[in-house]
């Protein structure tokens, strides 16, 4: 499927590069347009010889308004790893009508990556034809949904930086319904200006020593820090973004069987102080200050009630009584499904050296 830059192909749904995998979809005719009914299910479709750095991929569906995710992949490494943009339907018009995250290591990060940038209250139709339009170039992205003039979405910063990868579409549940899929190779141009550089927040803690994961049954959070857990584990720097978040699944993966990871840093104080470190985590967290536990947070989707989406904040706020010198501050965080990750940070940094461990 070689083509010239700058040109527009239609791929046909029926083209032979398509991988399917086992749950394929059925030829059949919706809304007066020839189309691929997809099953119930949870999938990636790519185009196997089809490998894009900047362009764009569209995509002509119909959805219904049951609960479900579908969209595209763009970047894609494999079906662990790469951008994704996907609509709720039974979300239209809400501010999580629409979704932009990273995924790594199979870790769909939307309870990490929300708000502006990530989400929008847009409205498109159901139960008839629109186009979803992702343009992408360098660090940057802009969506189209239904309306193809004006940006649904302007990404200032996708999280996986810009190698090049397959293209292709993600069915997230029931009512998918597919008719045209197009792209384009770049170079390419995004309409809108990109972003101004983003400072990192005063009291921030940077970066974070990460341990190789472990299963939450075998720590579910002693008084005391066993010594001896962390000294058997290997770890791995994970710088923080501006705002403090550290998306954890960057260099650990996630299964069933290990969730958990320790993150650690060093907290260096000029004097012994009472200060308040606020907090946010996905999905539970052990809090320990100098091998003690000082908190235990579950932020598990819908752990509180149905609409709870779990997603990460600085909602929580703990004081830690720092001795003069160097302070361990340790985190046990365990995930489910969502996003791994965590922030922290000082808003009264004054007398602080903060770094990893």
């Amino acid at each position: 499927m070689a083509r010239p830059t700058g040109s527009t192909l239609d791929v046909p749904l029926d083209a032979a590069g398509w991988s399917w995998g086992r749950e394929g979809p059925t030829l059949t005719e919706l809304l007066g347009r020839r189309c691929l009914a997809f099953p119930d299910t949870l999938m990636i479709a790519t185009l196997a010889d089809v490998k894009i750095s900047d362009g764009a991929v569209e995509l002509d569906l119909a959805v219904t308004r049951e609960r479900s995710f579908h969209g595209l992949v763009w970047r894609l490494v494999d079906d662990e790893s790469h951008e994704a943009f996907f609509v709720r339907p039974h979300q239209v018009g809400n501010p999580d009508a629409i979704q932009y995250t990273p995924v790594f290591h199979g870790v769909s990060g939307w309870q990490l990556y929300h708000g502006p940038g990530f989400g929008a209250p847009v409205t498109f139709p159901i139960d008839a034809w629109f186009t979803v339009r992702v343009v992408f170039a360098g660090s940057r992205a802009e969506v189209y949904v239904a309306d193809l003039a004006t940006p649904a979405l302007v990404v200032a910063e996708l999280k996986r930086g810009s190698s090049p990868g397959r293209i292709g579409l993600q069915v997230g549940g029931p009512g998918l319904h597919v008719a045209g899929f197009r792209y384009e190779v770049g170079p390419i141009s995004l309409g809108s200006p990109g972003p101004a550089p983003v400072a990192r927040a005063p009291g921030v803690i940077p970066a974070w020593s990460i341990s190789d994961p472990i299963p939450e049954e075998e720590y579910p959070g002693a008084p005391v820090l066993d010594r001896s857990r962390l000294d058997a584990r290997t770890w791995t720097t994970l710088e923080a973004e501006p705002s403090g978040l550290a998306d954890l699944a960057r260099v650990t993966r996630l299964t069933e069987a290990r969730n958990t990871v320790f993150a650690r840093t060093t907290i260096r104080s000029a004097v012994a102080a009472l200060k308040v470190l606020e907090l946010g985590f996905s999905d539970r967290v052990v809090v320990y200050l100098n091998g003690q536990a000082l908190y235990r947070g579950n932020d598990t989707y819908r752990s509180r009630d149905y609409r709870f989406l779990g997603s990460i904040g600085y909602w929580d706020a703990l004081f830690l009584p720092l001795r003069s010198g160097d302070n361990e501050l340790v985190l046990a965080v365990s995930e489910t499904f969502g996003g791994w990750g965590v922030q922290a940070r000082f808003p009264d940094p004054e007398g602080l050296e903060l770094g990893p461990a």
